[in-house]
């Protein structure tokens, strides 16, 4: 992406100011930089992967029960800390400190989840042979040393979706966080290592883009994972293709969110605010594009219109706050730069479009109609608090205009007939379909997405899986030497 910004902001003190660009804290609410960190020395990383390669071979070999025991303690060591950990996620990315706890409230669910169903899942599975007679079983085992890279928007969420299933499993993991999210970083290895993780078995570490390849390159990794860009995930899938690793991405989205009908308008509004603006507009599940048929369509945009008008800056550590910064003033700039090619373009504002004249990596709450294909706000992934609302004349056209993106992360559908809406959420080129509720997220819900989305799931029982030697074991009845005859 490209960025202009207006009105102009004073750029904030970054961490390349004094020489060499590190792992930094920028507070994106004032512009300060709060604590650095080198990076991880290249000629360290070997040491680091001997030592996760020297704990997978214990860690495996590790009781179940053991390795459950100790993701279950991460989760409780996660709760008494939420605060703590809650004003990291706020200092680092700006997120709402209310969004922050329920972050790591849904984190704790999720390594507890795997704790408590992770024993199950690994259960063998019997299957019935064909062919001759004996036994056959598939064994779910682990495979060994994962590279997990993952982004800033949910700094716990992210990681705990790789190494809760994963730990349990029996592979070990290294991670490579975002390069604004250090000290998330820093605190989620520690909380492992609280719990019992011997060493190895969870490692942070503070690498260079420059030094992913020879991670994934060495042979005593097994598989990567990433959630993140576009570009990034190809970057790392080729990686990860070149030197036959597995790998899951979980990358953007464009979410389309349908209405069809609307007995309670203002409900209809409400979840379509909350699914577009909930973490500043950074998720990628966020509903982007919001689908309307024409005759709900003035009052909805009328609604949404009141809706966005009630969201202004301030500080995220305030619970008084409605609008948080973005991360950085980097991804301001850029969000305000789609916007306001839409804007040139011929798109129109109901509602936002501008940068607030307030310190800090702030946009408007912003509605956009009128948009068209040659604008970049129609094709490309709007990562802040932007809403694209396009009408539609019946169903048919409304999943056109949905399916016509690269991306298939999620899809909602909101319709009072839930045959009319499940008929429609049959046709979406998506991963995960809503019906009356925005795309979330649960630890037994398997999430992630097609085409440009990337491939893979995480989170459920699906997630267990990804990362495992699906091993068959045939077992067949050892043949009895016959008696001779006569004597």
């Amino acid at each position: 992406m490209t960025a202009t910004q207006n009105p102009p902001h004073e750029q904030p003190k970054t961490a390349s100011d004094s020489g060499e660009r590190r792992y930094a804290t920028v507070n994106p609410f004032t512009g300060q930089v709060e604590k650095e960190f080198d990076f991880t020395p290249t000629e360290a990383i070997d040491g680091i992967v001997e030592r996760a390669h020297a704990a997978y071979q214990q860690w495996r070999e590790r009781p179940i029960e053991e390795r459950a025991g100790v993701v279950r303690r991460a989760a409780e060591l996660m709760d008494e800390r939420r605060e703590d950990l809650a004003r990291l996620i706020t200092t680092e990315m700006g997120k709402r400190h209310e969004e922050a706890t329920g972050e790591l409230y849904l984190c704790s669910m999720i390594l507890k989840y795997y704790a408590d169903n992770g024993p199950g899942f690994l259960e063998p599975q019997p299957i019935q042979p064909l062919m001759g007679k004996g036994e056959a079983v598939i064994e779910t085992r682990p495979i060994g040393v994962l590279l997990a890279i993952e982004p800033w928007n949910y700094p716990f969420y992210q990681v705990v979706r790789v190494a809760g299933p994963n730990l349990v499993l029996g592979n070990t993991v290294i991670l490579k966080h975002a390069e604004i999210t250090p000290q998330c970083a820093v605190a989620i290895e520690q909380l492992f290592t609280d719990a019992g993780a011997p060493e190895g078995v969870f490692t942070n570490t503070f690498l260079r883009i420059d030094d992913v390849e020879q991670v994934i390159a060495d042979p005593r990794i097994q598989g990567v994972t990433l959630t993140g860009s576009e570009r990034a995930g190809s970057a790392v899938g080729a990686l990860a293709g070149k030197y036959l690793k597995k790998s899951v991405l979980e990358l953007g989205g464009s979410d389309p969110f349908i209405v069809l009908d609307a007995d309670d308008m203002a409900a209809t509004v409400k979840a379509a605010t909350m699914g577009r603006m909930q973490n500043t507009g950074q998720a990628c599940t966020a509903s982007k594009r919001l689908i309307v048929t024409e005759e709900l369509y003035e009052p909805f945009v009328e609604g949404l219109k009141q809706a966005f008008s009630t969201f202004s800056p301030g500080d995220p550590a305030d619970p008084s706050t409605s609008l948080a910064p973005l991360s950085s003033e980097r991804a301001a700039q850029d969000l305000h730069a789609q916007i306001q090619d839409a804007i040139d373009k011929g798109a129109t504002v109901v509602a936002g479009g501008k940068r607030p004249e307030h310190d800090g990596a702030f946009v408007e709450a912003t509605i956009l109609t009128d948009v068209t294909p040659e604008m970049r706000a129609y094709r490309e992934e709007l990562f802040g608090p932007a809403a694209v609302v396009y009408k539609v004349k019946d169903a048919d056209e409304a999943v056109a205009l949905a399916n016509d993106s690269d991306f298939g992360l999620g899809a909602t559908v909101m319709s009072s007939d839930l045959d009319r809406a499940r008929a429609v959420a049959e046709r979406l080129e998506a991963g995960m379909v809503w019906i009356n509720q925005p795309t979330g997220s649960s630890p037994e819900l398997p999430f992630g997405g097609i085409k440009r989305s990337g491939y893979g799931r995480e989170l459920s029982e699906l997630a267990v899986f990804e990362f495992a030697n699906r091993r068959l074991v045939r077992t067949v009845p050892v043949k009895k030497p016959q008696q001779p005859v006569g004597g």
